[in-house]
């Protein structure tokens, strides 16, 4: 049953990171046909933006070497397909396949630049400045990722004006919109709240910024609904709960899609989004990686279906 509460937003765009941020973790690799089959399905459950692939070198995050031979399958999707893109080569790779949303991926804190970036935070943003320039020029998109917003597994916790002062790099830079990662999970809804409000006091605007919560404490519901309080209306989630990083052991699997869309058709939230064909899709994905989904919503979902 549908029961709105005041102050939230009519209306939540999901960033669907289930295809990247959740494929790139998988130890066995994923056939080309199987990522694409996963976005088709994606799209067809009502999904409007969906983080295809990234054009890394394949040393790196081996399980999405293949985004050559993915991004031609996907033309006929009708949705947005962002890409994640790591210095210039990986934008003259993307844009030569006709990509027009570009993500690059940062850092808030020094230790997880140098371990994900090989590069300081200062030396990681030089590196994206003429990577967003140009997407910019050629008329793309650009999101902006900054990861450990909230606490660093090497560092500890990590201040917000430290948070505040890159997450305004990127957006000097030209990023279109910045999505804040609490990449271990860690996060609570006192400091979400306090994070965007700092924000929002040096000039950041609520309608530039999507949140991403991992669920490693089984925050990442609590913290999305501080969010939204705030005023945050683009979430990022990944359909089966799929994924984590690979570059900090600590991280558990995204926020699941279903259980975000479940919370809000409660809420009386629109987001476009099927659940039913959305749990059929992770359901079929589990199948796929051979190990049922960690989403709650799908295994109650698909549970009662049986």
């Amino acid at each position: 049953m549908a029961v709105p509460a005041a102050g939230l937003p009519a209306r939540v765009r999901i960033h669907e990171v289930g295809a990247r941020d959740g494929l790139q973790n998988e130890k066995t690799a994923v056939p080309t046909a199987v990522k694409a089959e996963f976005i088709h399905r994606l799209a067809a459950a009502g999904l409007t933006t969906i983080e295809a692939t990234s054009f890394v070198h394949p040393t790196w995050v081996p399980q999405l070497a293949d985004a050559e031979d993915l991004f031609p399958l996907l033309s006929d999707v009708d949705a947005a397909l962002p890409v994640l893109v790591p210095n210039e080569r990986g934008l003259d790779r993307a844009l030569a396949l006709g990509a027009r949303r570009i993500a690059v991926f940062g850092s808030a804190t020094e230790t997880f630049a140098a371990r994900n970036l090989n590069r300081t935070v200062a030396e990681s943003l030089a590196m994206f400045e003429p990577v967003v320039a140009r997407a910019t020029a050629e008329g793309a998109h650009v999101r902006g990722y900054l990861s450990m917003c909230f606490g660093d597994p090497w560092e500890g916790a990590v201040p917000v004006h430290q948070v505040v002062k890159v997450a305004k790099a990127l957006l000097d830079l030209g990023c279109d919109e910045l999505s804040l990662g609490d990449t271990i999970g860690v996060a609570t809804p006192g400091h979400v709240q306090a994070l965007l409000s700092a924000l929002n006091e040096e000039g950041v605007g609520t309608d530039r910024i999507g949140v991403h919560f991992h669920d490693t404490y089984g925050q990442a519901l609590s913290n999305t609904l501080a969010a939204l309080q705030h005023g945050v209306a683009t979430v990022d989630a990944s359909a089966g709960g799929l994924g984590g990083c690979p570059y900090a052991k600590s991280a558990t699997g995204n926020l699941a899609t279903e259980d975000l869309v479940w919370m809000l058709d409660g809420l009386g939230i629109e987001t476009g989004v099927d659940l039913a064909a959305l749990t059929a899709t992770s359901v079929w994905m589990a199948e796929q990686l051979g190990r049922p989904s960690p989403s709650r919503t799908v295994k109650a979902l698909s549970h009662k279906e049986q």
